[in-house]
């Protein structure tokens, strides 16, 4: 067995380690005192202490200040006179729609009011007319398959108008309305005519967007329409909605290419009249 080492021996002997000098605390050799160790954060304690005791302080205050003032009076509920317009009585332009004129939409009067009005010495090829479901689809190639695409995505009503001018221009247009309570009709008609326009049977270009307008465009075609025994005929188109109403523009030239310029600002006058 290992011997253990004697008592007087190095090993032995217990580390020395000096004792920490106290505040205050003199050294043996009659040196300086030793300085005295200093706590940290005591004053950041002392100072948020005071700061908690000065808002509890002042929230105290103020209740006592408010308890003690008078109570502000608040205005009487009941007035004694109701400032109302007077009722007028009916004349004989009174009508429903007068009598309620707050609770319409423009669009809800006369769809054929809202078509721009035929320009000055321009000829009238078709007066103004409300058309229902059946004479409207009559307007496509493909009657059919228009009248039950509009049928079932709630056709309401559309007004059509036609005009020419110096027997060389002529221009259809027609407002289609829809009724919207359960889908948004009017924007999914109005994308349908501006997403085939590129094709090459069609104006075979992307068109131009109308000013003031997010969704409009024109169409001015890339090649005239040509047939046998007839002169060519440049066409042009423009498309755009509004609320529940779309807005179709023909434009056609027996003589020439079409004036883009004229169809956009036609185009741009009806849809301020929506």
């Amino acid at each position: 067995m290992p011997q253990e080492p004697a008592p007087d021996t190095p090993s032995a002997q217990a580390p020395a380690v000096e004792p920490r000098p106290g505040a205050g605390a003199v050294p043996a050799d009659g040196g300086e005192p030793a300085a005295p160790v200093r706590r940290r954060g005591r004053t950041a304690l002392l100072i948020a202490a005071a700061a908690v005791l000065g808002v509890v302080a002042g929230v105290a205050t103020g209740y006592t200040v408010q308890y003690h003032r008078e109570p502000t009076s608040l205005p009487v509920l009941s007035q004694p006179e109701i400032r109302t317009p007077k009722p007028v009585r009916a004349g004989s332009d009174t009508t429903a729609r007068s009598v309620s004129v707050n609770r319409w939409a423009k669009t809800d009067g006369d769809l054929r009011q809202l078509l721009v009005p035929r320009p000055k010495g321009a000829k009238k090829e078709q007066e103004a007319e409300l058309e229902d479901l059946f004479s409207f689809a009559t307007w496509f190639e493909d009657e059919d398959h228009m009248f039950q695409d509009l049928a079932e995505h709630d056709f309401r009503r559309a007004a059509t108008v036609s005009w020419s001018k110096d027997g060389k221009v002529y221009v259809d247009i027609s407002l289609v309305q829809f009724r919207e309570t359960t889908e948004v009709n009017a924007e999914r008609f109005g994308e349908g005519q501006q997403a085939y326009m590129s094709e090459d049977d069609w104006a075979g270009n992307e068109g131009e967007p109308v000013p003031g307008s997010s969704n409009a465009r024109t169409y001015v075609f890339d090649e005239p329409l040509r047939e046998a025994g007839y002169e060519p005929l440049y066409q042009g188109r423009a498309v755009a909605w509004r609320g529940d109403v779309v807005m179709i523009i023909e434009y056609a030239n027996n003589s020439g290419p079409v004036d883009e310029k004229d169809l956009k600002s036609l185009a741009k006058r009806q849809l301020e009249r929506l």
